[in-house]
């Protein structure tokens, strides 16, 4: 019967999700224990967790896995195979599972002991579609939980709560493609989400969950706008936005590639809309200032500040000439941080979308510039002002003056200057700016060196020279100006200060950051509170009592085609009162955009059902800020800036305690796919290297499977043919490159536990890591050996007893040495998240137990606790198995004890006969009689000892242990 032992798992109850049912002539029927089923023939359902892979595995080679798919009708009739596992976790998880929620073990409670610490962690919102989670997504997941269970543990009032940010795009575009109501495919999503995470073991209060789409929730999200329009934070402008003619709807950036609607591929062009804007510039110091003083990888830090674009320069005016070369009452505002350049200036730029551009143009370039201006309408910003690209532009057939030395410039309209940045105009210096010379090579604009390099090595004047030195080509004395033979920073001072004195400009800031366009033309967000007297166009802010301003149910979401929101469509909704003259009105139709309900969501979590104020202040003063936020490094520069932003505006009028939300951020890595193996083969189907594949460049790749394939020093090669050099790539997981991992197939393999240490195994939790499903059956191996260590060995039916193997004896020194050291390395790498090594602490330990002959109960009662972080349903079980009636969420971290961790021991040199022949570990005060002993058990020393007669021993404590055999043993030993 052993060699047709199943070594995993049959899920039978409940159907996971994702199950698929067949039908076989068999019977499952429980034997005594719960761990271990055998088959006979009869007629039932079985439940396979997926249809492509079965949940069985097999030991003996004769049978695999995928004899399941073909039928268990082909096992012998009489036959009976036991089901065996590494250990119980599909009883385990779902009982210990219920358990949580039946007890509401992770709930923090309205009315809690403020004077114990805090500690708050969160994960970024997730957003829930349809795709579900793949395996990346508990990376974060499983950090925050191993803290917030950690912090439990130290005596922490812990909040760790879990919502979903379920306004956007995606549902709507499902709802348009399908007619269903995105209400219903939202909430679809929220359950099967809901589901996997706890599934996976996650400590979350789930009482305070809640959805961004809940009226009780965007109440608040609408009390927030309206209180930044009251203070002028929130106005209407016109900005241009993505419209496509041929859907008939404006787009969101995400939604045009290359110019064209992602959907259908169709024109896209840029079409300036009255649109709702939230003055975050306002704030532009302050977000940056106050960044100097959170816990934030530096990266994130640095990507807000640049993102910001704060910049010293100055503001200089440059005339526009008419026909006959006089200045006309029409001037050119450009901004510069390199006003010691002036000089070089050479031409100016202008946007295609600047303001003054109309009035700029020549009668003979007109044609010219309202081609270029249409061309550069269906380019998004991005584009226009990618680096690498070939700059474009066109004449205005128009001249402004210089300031500085009074000559006449061109100006030419070029879509690399953008209308939304500075003033949309730039003095374009070539000698001294890339893009600047780029462009005037290209179109023969002359070129001065104004500013010449203090290291001589770096002047060439096939390339521009953007840096700063010593200027020369730079005086005028007629209007006023010498700064020849100055540094740059001492020129660009006197240049403000005469431009100042003279009319010609002034000192000023700029920042790259612009206002948050704070609307969308869709149906799937929170309506904005607003209306319009039909008399005046008035704006009106709804009052207060009149909040929530719910969606209307509408059954058309599709775009209306001319440019109009789907709400539009709501005629009754739209038109209404106003509350308080009882004229007529008309409702705001654009709706908010996704980042507005996850702006501020951290705070309704201390607080979740209060109906009368966004968040209770004794609450807020006791919660804030959020201690640990994780998530991707995707969300760097706009939720988080946009967030800061929000929670700034809420300090100032008093709703929140703190300047800053989130006092640590980590930014988790990625978990790419398993890598994939791929060789090459030439016109004649023949395998060629990866070395020659790319000199041939038409080659033919394939991809070659894992088993086929080994390691040749840094690369990896053809097992038969090792010449054969192949390309290892590991891809981001998405479902057009076939390699998403569900946790749903990896929990029902290997459990949730398995799942949970696999993915802080795998490397640091901030680096980017590669998914290999043989690294998590080593992690699952690492589980069945604790197991079995404190449960003790399976019976030969594979079940295995009640309680454990502990003994209630007091444990030695040495058992003390080692727990405490793990004690000790487990908690430094959980309070510096680096749960790797962590793990590596606790694999440790066990391989030293493994070597005991008897283990102490207090000694497994401490690892348990520390294994719980990482692995809480096995820890949960052994914790009950060990004789407790509760559970351990909140029994006491172990503390290392110092006095256990020094290390006393020494190498002691062991001698046969004079002869060094090995050594051994001792305590320094180890006796002769223990350091024999352990000598004798040493394997490679117990060969010179076992069975020998021995004359005596010479012992030096700390030095040497010297074994004298008698003769007669040393003539055997020589035969």
């Amino acid at each position: 019967m052993s060699k047709h032992l199943l070594e995993t798992h049959i899920q039978i109850q409940p159907l996971p999700p994702r199950s698929h049912t067949f039908l076989f002539p068999t019977q499952l029927q429980t034997l005594h224990s719960r761990n271990s089923f055998t088959i006979k023939k009869s007629s039932f359902c079985l439940s396979l967790c997926n249809k492509k892979k079965s949940s069985f595995s097999f030991s003996h080679a004769s049978v695999v896995r995928s004899s399941v798919t073909r039928g268990v009708n082909e096992v012998e009739e009489d036959k009976q195979l036991v089901v065996k596992k590494a250990y119980p976790f599909l009883e385990i998880e779902p009982k210990w599972q219920r358990y949580w929620e039946e007890n509401r073990t992770f709930r923090t409670p309205d009315e809690i002991d403020t004077s114990k610490p805090k500690f708050y962690v969160l994960d970024m919102f997730p957003y829930p579609s349809g795709a579900g989670l793949h395996v990346g997504h508990p990376l974060g997941y499983t950090a925050t939980d191993i803290l917030a269970r950690f912090k439990r543990m130290r005596g922490y009032n812990v909040l760790h709560p879990m919502g979903w940010d379920a306004f956007g795009l995606p549902a709507e575009q499902y709802a348009i493609q399908t007619g269903t109501h995105p209400n219903i495919t939202t909430f679809r999503n929220i359950n099967s989400f809901r589901s996997q995470l706890k599934s996976l073991g996650f400590s979350y209060d789930w009482d305070r969950e809640f959805s961004t789409i809940e009226p009780e929730y965007y109440k608040w999200t609408q009390w927030i706008f309206l209180q930044l329009l009251k203070r002028g934070l929130a106005y209407q402008a016109e900005v241009p936005v993505n419209w496509c003619p041929a859907l008939g709807t404006v787009l969101a950036n995400e939604e045009v590639i290359d110019g064209v609607s992602e959907r259908g591929g169709h024109p896209v062009t840029r079409k300036p809309m009255r649109q709702w804007m939230l003055k975050i510039t306002a704030y532009a110091d302050r977000l940056l200032e106050d960044l100097d003083d959170l816990d934030w990888p530096e990266s994130v830090k640095d990507m807000q500040r640049n993102w910001i674009g704060r910049s010293e320069g100055a503001e200089m005016e440059f005339y526009v000439l008419d026909s006959d070369g006089q200045e006309r009452n029409i001037k050119i505002t450009v901004f510069t941080t390199r006003p010691d350049t002036i000089f070089g200036a050479t031409y100016l730029v202008v946007a295609p979308e600047h303001t003054l551009l109309p009035s700029l143009v020549s009668m003979a370039q007109s044609k010219y510039v309202e081609e270029y201006i249409d061309l550069a309408s269906r380019k998004s910003d991005l584009e226009r002002t990618e680096l690498q690209k070939e700059k474009t532009g066109v004449f205005s057939g128009c001249y402004a003056r210089n300031p500085a030395n009074g000559e006449a410039i061109p100006i030419w309209v070029a879509d690399y200057v953008l209308g939304s940045y500075g003033t949309g105009a730039i003095m374009a210096v070539p000698a001294h700016d890339t893009r600047d010379y780029e462009f005037a090579l290209k179109y023969d604009i002359p070129i001065r060196w104004v500013v010449t390099p203090e290291d001589k090595s770096l002047t060439d004047s096939r390339s521009a020279f953007p840096g700063q030195g010593l200027i020369i080509n730079s005086s005028n004395s007629m209007l006023g100006l010498d700064i020849n033979g100055l540094s740059s920073k001492e020129a660009a001072s006197k240049v403000i200060e005469w431009a100042d004195r003279t009319g010609n400009g002034k000192k000023k800031v700029n920042y790259k950051l612009r206002d948050w366009l704070f609307a969308r033309q869709r149906y799937w967000g929170e309506p904005i509170p607003v209306i319009f007297l039909d008399e005046t166009g008035e704006t009106i802010p709804l009052p207060e009592t009149e909040l929530p301003l719910t969606l209307p149910e509408l059954d058309d979401f599709t775009p209306t085609g001319t440019g109009e929101p789907p709400l539009s469509k709501a005629v009754s909704w739209v038109k209404t009162m106003d509350p308080s003259s009882g004229k007529p009105a008309t409702r705001e139709t654009s709706t908010m955009p996704q980042w507005a309900g996850s702006c501020w969501y951290y705070l309704r979590f201390m607080d979740p059902s209060n109906s009368k104020e966004l968040v209770d202040k004794e609450k807020e003063r006791y919660w804030s800020p959020v201690d640990v936020y994780v998530g991707g490094a995707e969300h760097a520069v706009l939720h988080l800036l946009y967030s800061r932003f929000w929670h700034k505006v809420l300090y100032d009028i008093g709703v929140v305690s703190t300047k800053e939300p989130f006092q640590c951020v980590i930014n988790q890595g990625i978990i790419l796919g398993e890598v994939q193996y791929m060789a090459f083969r030439d016109s004649d189907g023949n395998f060629i290297s990866a070395d020659s594949a790319d000199m041939l460049g038409e080659a033919i790749q394939e991809r070659i499977p894992e088993e086929k394939v080994v390691k040749s020093g840094d690369s990896f090669v053809l097992k038969d043919n090792p010449k054969i050099r192949l390309v290892a790539r590991a891809h981001k997981m998405s479902k057009s490159r076939g390699n998403v991992v569900n946790p749903d197939d990896v929990v029902s393999e290997y459990g949730a536990d398995s799942l949970r240490l696999y993915e802080m195994f795998m490397g640091p939790l901030r680096d980017s890591k590669t998914w290999n499903t043989s690294g998590i059956e080593g992690v699952h191996r690492f589980l069945g050996r604790t197991w079995r260590l404190i449960a003790g060995s399976p019976s030969p039916d594979g079940t295995f007893r009640d309680g454990t193997v502990a003994i209630d004896e007091e444990p030695t020194l040495e058992q003390l040495r080692s727990l405490h050291k793990c004690i000790a390395k487990v908690t430094d790498e959980i309070e510096g998240t680096r749960f790797n090594t962590g793990i590596s602490a606790m694999m440790e330990f066990i391989n030293a137990a493994y070597k005991w002959d008897k283990h102490p109960r207090s000694i497994f009662e401490a690892f348990v606790l520390l294994l719980s972080p990482y692995a809480p349903h096995m820890a949960e079980e052994l914790w009950l198995r060990l004789g407790h009636s509760t559970s351990l969420a909140y029994e006491p971290f172990p503390k290392a004890d110092p006095a256990y961790l020094k290390d006393s021991t020494i190498v002691l040199p062991v001698q046969i006969n004079g002869k060094t022949r090995g050594t051994i570990q001792v305590e320094e005060a180890c006796t002769e009689e223990d350091a024999f002993k352990l000598a004798s058990k040493d394997e490679k020393l117990s060969k010179y000892l076992a069975g020998k007669s021995i004359k005596k021993r010479i012992y030096v404590p700390g030095k040497i242990l010297n074994v004298i055999l008698d003769r007669e043993n040393i003539k055997v030993g020589a035969r």
